[in-house]
């Protein structure tokens, strides 16, 4: 059994509108697609969303093809979960089509980022794992992250945005991370052209996310 995992980037004129409110809204973090039922004319999706509860109510509220939702809170960790029954648009049905390969299976969660891409691993054939990448439409910028032979499920690194990547990394490079540390986060904002306080933040969900997984 094969596995890749996958980054598509989503241009703006394809994202659904609440993965747009993601990327555009700095009070949202990240999305992720954990289960999905396709019983019926229209889906019922489960999202984990890290951000604020109450302006992603409002703004799917106003979503045209969401038919229903319900949020409740998640154990203690500040996000919050999302059931939402909802037609997918247009955009959407044309890279999920690419998906009805036989033996595919997409192992959740699927997560959507705050730079407009989602990312997550995708098990089956290795004929059907090509027919996947052949299938996607050009307006969809697929990148494979990693390929080889299904094993476990991988670690949390695949929830990192880009930025927080390009961040941490910048900050491991300069030595932030040693003991005794050799930079401080004015030394990193220097480095990228940030403030300092960015830096901080990046650093923060990035740190929160990796040890909530090993936790």
């Amino acid at each position: 059994m094969k596995h890749l995992r996958v980054r598509l980037g989503f241009p703006r004129d394809v994202r659904h509108p609440m993965h747009d409110f993601l990327v555009e809204d700095p009070r949202m973090d990240r999305e992720e697609l954990w289960s999905w039922s396709f019983v019926g004319e229209t889906p019922t999706v489960l999202f984990r969303v890290f951000g604020a509860r109450e302006p992603y109510r409002e703004r799917i509220a106003a979503v045209a093809g969401v038919e229903d939702f319900q949020l409740t809170d998640a154990d203690g960790d500040g996000a919050f979960y999302a059931l939402v029954r909802a037609a997918p648009t247009d955009d959407e049905w044309e890279w999920m089509l690419a998906f009805a390969q036989a033996s595919l299976l997409v192992v959740p969660p699927v997560v959507y980022t705050d730079d407009g891409d989602a990312v997550f691993e995708v098990v089956g054939d290795a004929d059907d794992l090509r027919g996947l990448l052949e299938a996607l439409p050009a307006s969809v910028d697929a990148t494979v992250e990693r390929v080889g032979e299904y094993d476990r499920p991988r670690g949390s690194g695949a929830s990192l945005t880009d930025r927080q990547r390009e961040v941490v990394a910048a900050a491991v490079d300069l030595g932030y991370y040693d003991v005794p540390r050799e930079a401080t986060l004015e030394d990193v904002a220097a480095e990228l052209d940030v403030a300092a306080s960015t830096v901080s933040d990046h650093l923060r969900k990035a740190e929160a996310e990796v040890m909530g997984r090993l936790a």
